[in-house]
């Protein structure tokens, strides 16, 4: 039997917090750092769990975004993984759907940056892959960030955007993206 929780990080325990830091360390192979963690923390979270077992989790936390002379309200996808022995059973699909329906509820925009491996997954859920350059609103000024274009995809929700153009998104410690 499968359950899936949709929880804001303020109604999670630290026992479940704990757990959901594990399995993200797990997934990224040890590639998920304490700036991650603390990105992926502050807004919804989806939890999948199994006989008592988390084998999911993502989350969704607001961002502003700067596009077209417009700041946009963005619901901003991070921590997305499933349990390797759980994978393809379509548990990162429902956790999504959660996500997604609170995205369309919320936020003028969705945005994610996605791994190489999950572009076609997120491609098929209507994501689409942003064109245009990207950059980050820097202590220091507006700044490229050429090493993320290709990777960022965003869901119009309620706005008319220009894939092509420039994205801009706000400072954050580590990934800005």
């Amino acid at each position: 039997m499968t359950d899936l929780w949709t929880v804001h990080t303020a109604d999670l325990e630290a026992g479940v917090l704990g757990a959901a830091r594990a399995l993200l360390d797990d997934a990224f192979d040890g590639d998920f750092s304490d700036h991650d963690w603390e990105n992926a923390l502050g807004g919804m979270h989806t939890l999948v769990w199994e006989a008592g077992e988390l084998i999911g989790h993502a989350s969704l936390v607001q961002r502003r975004l700067l596009h077209d002379g417009r700041v946009l309200r963005t619901g901003y996808v991070e921590a997305v993984a499933v349990r390797s022995d759980h994978r393809r059973r379509g548990h990162g699909a429902a956790m999504m759907d959660a996500l997604e329906r609170v995205l369309r509820k919320a936020y003028d925009l969705g945005a994610l940056s996605a791994s190489d491996e999950a572009l076609e997954f997120y491609a098929s859920r209507g994501w689409l892959l942003w064109r245009g350059t990207s950059s980050a609103m820097t202590p220091s000024g507006i700044e490229a960030t050429k090493e993320d274009d290709g990777s960022i995809h965003v869901l119009p929700v309620g706005v008319t955007l220009d894939l092509d153009g420039e994205i801009t998104c706000d400072w954050r410690s580590g990934d800005v993206w």
